[in-house]
């Protein structure tokens, strides 16, 4: 599903992000006309943003399963009404940027509610490097 939209979502994390404990409010803006590339930004610390990425164009083959505790929690009774980015790691320079496929961001746009998701039992790496589809 697609995200973006002519409004700013505002999305509350049902639990808060590893790491950020005291942040569950954040607004999700798109970044390119393509939807692949988000700014997550938090609506309490203007200077806590977040870049996040639409993994399918760089790993088509990509299939996290989410947990019916995480979809219920947010909302989210369709797949297709959803949908799972990844945190892109910029640390070392965009040019060698990396994307978290292990714990993807899972969004509800519809009711505004989100989740991160930590995939146990799957094989997917935390800095994902980020490729062209094949």
């Amino acid at each position: 599903m697609s995200i973006a939209s002519d409004t700013t979502p505002k999305i509350e994390f049902v639990t808060p992000l590893a790491g950020l404990t005291d942040h569950k409010s954040f607004e999700l803006d798109a970044l390119d006309d393509d939807g692949v590339f988000y700014s997550l930004k938090s609506t309490t610390d203007p200077d806590l943003r977040l870049v996040l990425a639409d993994p399918m164009p760089f790993y088509p083959d990509y299939t996290p399963v989410i947990d019916g505790g995480t979809a219920e929690a947010i909302e989210l009774t369709n797949e297709d009404d959803g949908a799972v980015l990844a945190v892109v790691n910029m640390t070392m320079g965009a040019d060698k940027a990396t994307m978290n496929l292990l714990a993807p961001i899972v969004v509800n746009p519809k009711a505004h509610r989100a989740a991160q998701a930590v995939l146990y039992g799957e094989d997917h790496p935390l800095d994902a490097p980020f490729k062209p589809a094949s």
